[in-house]
């Protein structure tokens, strides 16, 4: 099995093209289009789409967590900040409490 079955991903590859009498091999990555190679062997461009893909999973990573710092609910308010920007829709997971005495 190859890294890239194990990842559920399929390399398309497109015909052998010849330049200066050496083939060029070209591909990308069926679930990632934007993920392409070029190279002068099989085995370098099947390396190359791999380290291409590890930068796009990792930049995806990073960007998750960061949008999960980021994320943002009426319950994170007060109620001042909370009523200054009521629109009228309800309040996602916000509950009124009782103040005790």
């Amino acid at each position: 099995m190859s890294q890239f079955e194990a990842l559920h991903l399929q390399v398309i590859e497109m015909p052998v093209e010849f330049e200066k009498n050496r083939p060029i091999y070209r591909g990308y990555l069926r679930e990632i289009p934007t993920i392409t190679g070029e190279a002068h062997s099989k085995q370098a461009l099947y390396r190359q789409l791999l380290e291409q893909y590890q930068v796009y999973f990792e930049q995806r990573q990073t960007q998750r967590l960061e949008e999960e710092k980021e994320e943002m609910t009426s319950a994170l308010l007060n109620y001042e900040d909370l009523l200054k920007y009521y629109d009228g829709e309800s309040f996602d997971g916000f509950e009124w409490r009782e103040k005790e005495e």
